[in-house]
């Protein structure tokens, strides 16, 4: 069928063909990351969290693209980003021009969003046209890769299912961890907004006692491997319901531990609680 393109049409073709086969070749086993997001604000602020989004990405294999599930993504079934050129979207108001301004021009990887589309059969994954890269992927992976030289596509949350669904759904990425895939859920483990403490919003280290005790509990899970406990959290009392009172900031969560393979190695870092209902401790995986 090759032959029979024009000469242009069989080096696009060919161009095409060796991107994907690039994208799948094989690799030592890529981290995970959860990364703590918290305010857009962290995007153009030096603090100590930007400081352990870097040190952490000193550490880190150059992946070949970046798959990440953000917080701020949610849509009725499963898309993933699949134009070109994904757009930077600033989706928050009430912030300085500064932040409006900053623009984060990492290429897309349709190729990529074909073959996640093709291999998950947890659910109908669609292709996305529209979304682009919104501040739960962009303000933390731009610390990471701040050149913008690597392909980033992001894969979005089925507001209607379960936490458990999500959980499994992750798991049939893994295989991605052995493409060169880099797998980054962006959220935060406790995130109440309804009461942050807003004369506090600087104070790093403050947390209510019912944010820092569903803070330890979490950790604890995590440190121990124990997963279901997690994924339960609906059941894991009061503490729980306030420091998850949505589930979108905590799903990002589920998706990176799901990828955790036996007796893997787990890494906490920018472990603090802020304004109170917030966290920003974040988790390496590998």
């Amino acid at each position: 069928m090759l032959a029979v393109l024009p000469v242009a049409g069989l080096a696009m073709k060919l161009s095409s063909l060796r991107k994907i086969a690039g994208s799948l070749d094989s690799t030592e086993r890529m981290p995970v990351l959860f990364l703590g997001h918290g305010s857009p604000m962290n995007a153009i602020e030096e603090n100590e969290f930007v400081a352990g989004f870097r040190k952490t990405a000193m550490d880190l294999p150059v992946p070949s693209a970046i798959l990440c599930v953000s917080a701020h993504w949610e849509t009725r079934g499963t898309l993933v980003t699949a134009m070109e050129t994904p757009r930077t979207i600033h989706d928050f108001g009430g912030f300085p021009k500064a932040l409006y301004d900053v623009q984060y021009p990492a290429p897309g990887s349709p190729e990529l969003a074909r073959e996640v589309q093709g291999s998950v059969t947890k659910a109908q994954v669609g292709l996305d046209e529209k979304w682009g890269l919104d501040h739960g992927a962009w303000s933390v992976i731009k610390h990471l890769y701040p050149n913008a030289d690597v392909p980033v596509i992001q894969m979005s949350l089925d507001h209607y299912q379960s936490p458990q669904y999500h959980y499994e759904l992750a798991k049939e990425l893994t295989y991605l961890r052995s493409k060169g895939v880099l797998i980054i859920g962006s959220g935060n483990m406790v995130h109440n907004l309804r009461m942050v403490a807003w004369d506090r919003l600087n104070e790093t280290g403050f947390g209510y006692d019912w944010a820092i005790e569903a803070s330890e509990k979490m950790k604890d899970y995590i440190r121990s491997g124990d997963h279901q406990q997690l994924v339960n959290f609906q059941s894991q009392g009061r503490a729980f319901e306030l420091a998850v009172p949505t589930p979108e900031h905590y799903l990002p969560l589920l998706y990176a531990l799901a990828l955790q393979e036996k007796d893997e190695p787990v890494d906490l870092f920018n472990d603090q609680a802020v304004a109170g209902s917030l966290t920003m401790t974040s988790v390496k995986i590998g």
